[in-house]
């Protein structure tokens, strides 16, 4: 029995395809295995350096005026004027008018003591005539001693008291009517009103309540910690500076001012002591003391400067670990951990004294199960791989040098 030639075809195709694929596998080259070995981390580090420092405290409170003064009326009767800006808000200077009480009964009794004051006045005089007649007749006696009766004493000493109450009768009338216009005890900012035009007042009706609008006052809760680093202003021949931060219309604004005082006594619920700051003018009444005026009533952040230091290194307090020690990196480029002392954490910044060299790099990047001798790279530093590149390329360019020098 015959095949025909074609039914070999498709095997010799499948055997020859067998043969090509064993002999291309047994020519190539084995593929090349990676380093699973990953790359030293990279970290972000700080190089450190000592320099002298001030500390920083910081508190907070509320701005408050030194003076505020409920205005009274120390006379009776009404209100029959007032001054243009007699509205909450009003500033005044000191002795400005900021309401008449209407002044005529008061005019007529300074009328009446000086009227009365005149009359005594008079009487004394004739007083003392009768005294100089009566001191003239008992002249003219030689034998006896004149009596104080008969030389009008008496009677001119009563006369001179009534001239005195007379006199204090006119003082107080004119301060009677002087107390009519009620003023501004100092330059002030209205900050509410009792009493209105028309209105009917007596002695002791509250008018109005003033604020000092010459010192601002900042009452700062300081614990004895903060105390430790803050000159005590009792003793101190400057004054601590304070700066005072707050948002004005979705801007920062600042302000300078002094701590002046402590209150010296520790408040019961709270443990601290309150520490007193003074800004003068801030209002810019006086003239541009400040960029922006302080109003009262605005809470502000406040930081006062302490003592001073020398020699400390300063780093972010996330730098640090629980067990107060830094990562830092050597040339070497191996972790290297050191135990530090921190005297001072204020904002996000930790000030350490010792346990830090200037020039060291101090690790800011978190890392997870660092431990000594750990390699780590900065940034900048080339990885392994680029640097075996860039090596194989430096030789590879050898050669091809080499090879045009031969064949030339």
């Amino acid at each position: 029995m015959k095949f025909p030639k074609r039914a070999f075809i498709p095997p010799l195709i499948i055997v020859g395809a067998i043969v090509l694929s064993v002999l291309a596998s047994m020519t190539a080259e084995p593929p090349k295995q990676r380093d699973q070995t990953k790359p030293a981390a990279m970290v972000e580090v700080l190089e450190v350096s000592p320099r002298d420092m001030t500390f920083i405290v910081d508190s907070q409170g509320t701005v408050r005026p030194k003076h505020s003064t409920m205005l009274v009326a120390e006379v009776t009767g009404q209100i029959v004027d007032v001054a243009d800006n007699y509205n909450a808000g009003g500033f005044f200077k000191e002795g400005d008018m900021l309401i008449q009480v209407d002044p005529s009964d008061y005019e007529v009794a300074v009328q009446q003591a000086r009227a009365a004051l005149l009359q005594a006045q008079s009487e004394l005089e004739q007083e003392k005539a009768r005294a100089r007649v009566a001191e003239e007749e008992w002249a003219a006696f030689e034998d006896g001693k004149a009596p104080e009766l008969g030389l009008r004493k008496p009677q001119l000493a009563s006369a001179i008291a009534a001239v005195e109450s007379a006199e204090a009768n006119l003082a107080k009338a004119e301060r009677d009517l002087e107390r009519t216009t009620i003023k501004a005890p100092f330059d002030s900012v209205l900050r509410s009103k009792e009493a209105n035009l028309g209105q009917f007042v007596s002695t002791g009706s509250q008018i109005a309540l003033v604020f000092d609008t010459r010192t601002a006052e900042v009452r700062l809760p300081l614990s004895d910690l903060d105390m430790t680093y803050i000159l005590d202003p009792a003793i101190a021949e400057e004054k601590p500076r304070v700066q005072l931060e707050s948002l004005v219309s979705g801007q920062s604004a600042t302000w300078q001012g002094r701590l002046v005082r402590t209150e010296g006594v520790l408040d019961e619920n709270s443990r601290v002591i309150y520490g007193v700051v003074e800004v003068p003018d801030p209002y810019n009444l006086s003239g541009e003391t400040h960029k922006v005026p302080l109003r009262y009533g605005r809470f502000v952040q406040a930081k006062v400067e302490g003592e001073s230091a020398k020699g400390l290194m300063e780093v972010p307090t996330y730098a640090l670990n629980p067990d107060s020690s830094v990562w830092i990196v050597p040339e070497s480029r191996e972790l290297e951990k050191r135990d530090v002392e921190v005297v001072r954490t204020q904002g996000n910044k930790s000030l350490i004294s010792s346990g830090l060299e200037s020039g060291d790099k101090v690790v800011l990047t978190q890392l997870k199960n660092a431990l000594p001798g750990m390699k780590v790279r900065l940034p900048g530093d080339p990885l392994p791989e680029q640097m075996e590149t860039a090596a194989k390329s430096d030789d590879g360019d050898k050669e091809d040098t080499d090879s045009e020098n031969v064949g030339g």
